[in-house]
This record gives C-alpha cells, sequence and structure tokens, in this order.
C-alpha cells in the first residue's frame, strides 16, 4: 500500500505551478482511459462494486431514513428521466443518483478506502446508473466511469489521510464529488478543459461536516447522495458553459489550503503519481459488517474468540481493545456518546457498543443497531466494561489492525488479533461472500429469481448494451429487463 512517507514536502512546494494544473491532468488521462486500459481485477472489483451497491440501496430503501430521503428527491425533481432503485420511481438523473446513492451508506455498510477512508463506490455507481437511462451507456462504458470515479476519490483522498476527521470532515463529503465529476464527465463526453472546470466547480461543493456525530442524527448518510448530486450536476454546469477554476486542488484557496492548516503535510503529488499504473482503489474494503471500518477487524477478533472458546456476555468482566491514535475521535470518545448511542448512526460508529452487540448477537448483520438493542440493558452495560487505550504501534490510516483482550469472570484472559480488516486486499472476501451479502440486503425487495438475474448480469456486464437494464432489474417483478 502507498503510504504517506513521513519526509513529505511542503505545500508550498507541490504547489509551484506543474505545465498542467492537477485537475487538467486528470481530465487527460480520464478522456484516454480505454476498457482495454483496466486491468482484469479492476474490472472485477468494479463488477463486484456495483452489486455491492446496488443491493445496499435496496436495503437502505427499507429504512425511516431511506424512505424520508426517497420522498424528498421526488419532490425536488418530481418526473424525469432516472429512476429509484427498487421502486421504479421516475425523478432527475441528479435527484435518483442522490437518493440511492445516500441510501446505499444508510447502513454504514459500502466500500472504504482504507487509507483516506472515503466511501467511493455508493455514489459512483449511483451516478453511472442514474446517467444510463439520459443516454446509451453500455456495460463497458459504466466499467471504465466507475473505475475512474473510484480511483480519482481515492487519489484526491491520500493526499492528508487522517486528517480531515480529525478537523470534523467526513471524506467521502469532500473527496468522493470530484470522482463523480470525472465519472460524469466521462459519459457526457465532454473534452478536458469542460471536465478540469467542472472540477473547480465541485470544489464549492466541498464540506462533509460531522456535526451529526454529536448527537447521532443522519446528515452523514447524505454524503454519498450530495457527493452523486454534486458531481451530476457540476459536469452538467460546465457543460452548459458554467466556467470553475482548475487549480481547485493546489490553488491559493482550493481544497487543501482552505480546509487544512499550511503546517499540515500534504502529497499533492499523489493526486496524479503512475496514472493507468497505479490503482490505489485496489486498496478499498468491501464491508462484511455495517458499521464504521476501522472496527471491524475488532468484531472479527471479538466474534472468533467467542466461537473457539464459548464465551456469553454474561461470563466478561472486561474487553480491553489497544487502538490507533488517530481512532479515538472517531470511534472511542467521547465516552458518553459510545457507551449509550442516540440511534443507530451513533452506535454503528461506537467501538465499545458495537463489541457489545456483537458479542451479545454472535453476529452483526443488516439488522444490527435496531432499536430495540440500542436499550437493551444487558448491551449498554457489556459496553460499559470495553476498554481501549492507545497503542503507538497500531498502524495508521491505511491498514486497519483489531486486537481484543477478553477476561472473564472466572480469571480467564483471551486474546486475539486481526491484523487486515476482512474484505481489505490483503484479507479480501470471497465472491461467494459478497454475494452472499448481496442476497441478504437486497432479499427485502427481490425475490431470489430476480437476485439471481441482476447479479448474472452484473457478472457479465461488460457485454451488456444497455447499463439501464440494472435499474430495470431492480424493481420487483421485472425479470424481462431493458422494458422503458
Amino acid at each position: 500500500m502507498h503510504a504517506p512517507e513521513s519526509s513529505a514536502p511542503s505545500r508550498a512546494r507541490l504547489q509551484r505551478a506543474p505545465a498542467k494544473v492537477l485537475a487538467t491532468r486528470l481530465a487527460e488521462w480520464t478522456s484516454q482511459v480505454t476498457f482495454a486500459d483496466l486491468p482484469a481485477d479492476v474490472v472485477a472489483s468494479t463488477k463486484l462494486r456495483i452489486l455491492d451497491v446496488i443491493g445496499l440501496s435496496l436495503a437502505g430503501s427499507e429504512t425511516a431514513f431511506g424512505r424520508a430521503t426517497r420522498a424528498a428527491a421526488l419532490a425536488m425533481a418530481p418526473g424525469g428521466p432516472s429512476r429509484l432503485l427498487g421502486t421504479g420511481e421516475r425523478t432527475g438523473a441528479a435527484a435518483a443518483a442522490f437518493a440511492n446513492a445516500a441510501c446505499a451508506q444508510a447502513l454504514e455498510f459500502d466500500d472504504t478506502h482504507n487509507e483516506s477512508i472515503v466511501h467511493m463506490s455508493s455514489p459512483a455507481v449511483a451516478a453511472a446508473l442514474a446517467l444510463s437511462e439520459t443516454r446509451p451507456v453500455t456495460g463497458r462504458d459504466a466499467i471504465v466511469a466507475v473505475a475512474i470515479g473510484n480511483e480519482i476519490s481515492c487519489r484526491v483522498g491520500v493526499v492528508a489521510p487522517g486528517q480531515f476527521h480529525r478537523r470534523g470532515f467526513h471524506p467521502t463529503g469532500l473527496f468522493a464529488p470530484f470522482g463523480v465529476t470525472y465519472l460524469a464527465g466521462r459519459l457526457l463526453a465532454l473534452d478536458p478543459d469542460t471536465v478540469a472546470r467542472a472540477a473547480g466547480i465541485c470544489g464549492s461543493c466541498a464540506a462533509g461536516l460531522l456535526e451529526c456525530w454529536v448527537d447521532g442524527t443522519q446528515s452523514k448518510f447524505l454524503h454519498s447522495g450530495f457527493a452523486a448530486q454534486s458531481g451530476i450536476s457540476s459536469a452538467l454546469l460546465a457543460q452548459a458553459g458554467v466556467t470553475g477554476p482548475p487549480t481547485v486542488f493546489e490553488g491559493r484557496f482550493g481544497l487543501f489550503a482552505s480546509h487544512l492548516p499550511p503546517t499540515v503535510p500534504t502529497r499533492l503529488d499523489r493526486i496524479v503519481d503512475r496514472l493507468g499504473a497505479h490503482w490505489e482503489s485496489r486498496n478499498a474494503s468491501f464491508k462484511p459488517y455495517p458499521a464504521a471500518h476501522v472496527l471491524h477487524p475488532y468484531v472479527d477478533a471479538l466474534l472468533r474468540a467467542r466461537a473457539q472458546h464459548g464465551i456469553a456476555a454474561s461470563d466478561v468482566e472486561r474487553i480491553d481493545c489497544p487502538v490507533a491514535e488517530f481512532n479515538v475521535s472517531i470511534v472511542c470518545e467521547p465516552l458518553d456518546e459510545k457507551l449509550a448511542p442516540a440511534s443507530d448512526s451513533h452506535g454503528r460508529i461506537s467501538l465499545q457498543y458495537t463489541l457489545a452487540e456483537a458479542l451479545h448477537a454472535g453476529s452483526l448483520g443488516k439488522n444490527a443497531y435496531a432499536s430495540q438493542s440500542l436499550r437493551h440493558p444487558e448491551i449498554l452495560a457489556l459496553a460499559r466494561r470495553v476498554r481501549y487505550h492507545v497503542d503507538p504501534e497500531f498502524p495508521g490510516p491505511g491498514r486497519f489492525k483489531g486486537a481484543v483482550q477478553i477476561t472473564l469472570k472466572d480469571g480467564r484472559v483471551i486474546a486475539d488479533v486481526q491484523e487486515h480488516n476482512r474484505g481489505s486486499v490483503e484479507n479480501p472476501m470471497t465472491p461467494a461472500e459478497l454475494r452472499g451479502k448481496f442476497d441478504e440486503n437486497a432479499g427485502g425487495i427481490l425475490s431470489a429469481r430476480q437476485r439471481d438475474r441482476l447479479a448474472g448480469t452484473i457478472d457479465g456486464l461488460e457485454d451488456v448494451d444497455d447499463v439501464s437494464t440494472l435499474v430495470e432489474l431492480s424493481i420487483p417483478g421485472v425479470l424481462a429487463g431493458n422494458v422503458r
């Protein structure tokens, strides 16, 4: 994994004007890359990410958040060419992308790039599907566009990994809009100069505030939706002639200069380093659990120890967890918020609560963090027995490692370590596991036969003539596909 170097050049040094600004260099690459240029593993993982996001969007649509978000999207743009996954209700392309992407993040279950912690696939897939209903998009077009969008979201995110969460910004809200802008530029066949201007427009939308972590409200789940909406809107604005600064990344008031103090080292060169040869998006992880990704190795270690030693929640005196320092403000503190989450969104970012529910239930799946679980006295009591301490040997952003030391009431001490989170490039989930996850998430909307048809179509996506078929196949009762 390409980790930040300790001797990172200063921001001022990196900002000495290159021959072409970074946004233009990205735009030129995205206009030239072809399906044949994509490595086979990138093609395969992109198809799995499309499958994953569609399943997650269907699962999210069943939640109160999903229903409200979809109602708002339909009110924003009633009628239109693009449809909501699972229902077929029509709205504008940007509004459909917004709703489908937001639903895909509603369970905190969508894939994440390890180093930047950006959720890149939910906005990219939602945007590609929405645009596929406005113009001809083949399966190969969609794979290239999603791969491009994911790659650029990750590359912008690794300029200063870990620094944005510290300041209360959600990386998805900051970086994924750029990935979608380039994705949309590709599908709209915009020239590189226009796409670079679109990136400049997109920079004006950079936000992603995480104040919702204080009270457990839901606005974080909208960030994937806003990313999809902003990227499409920025590309359409640039296509219509609106201008934006191509120096949006390295400029005096660009993304990094405006959001980070000058003392923070940045690696702007990583945005374009080895484009096409090094695929940063390979370092993104699928999620086996609907929780903050940094919690996953702890859940794996805990559930393994539970299974191997027959541990019950009532047996536990305490659970001790070493953590990397950058994770403390994300999943460990403030204690009162983490020990008694106010909502499911609060619980999904709590080390203490998540381990307590996982140990109590023996699993952590689609239906975790239910209201009755969040109020369960035994789970809440166990959460108070989960402790953490900062271990300077634990890795920083880029690698998710977890460990638990479980002290039982009978005096026994059981320890387990997970070196790499399951779903990462070092410890991948299998296609069969991801298909099982899709079946669980889509099962409330689609029959087994419909899921088979949709999954099979995605598996052969490079041979599909019209990607809007995937939207069609997400609607209950539809099996023929491509019936508009």
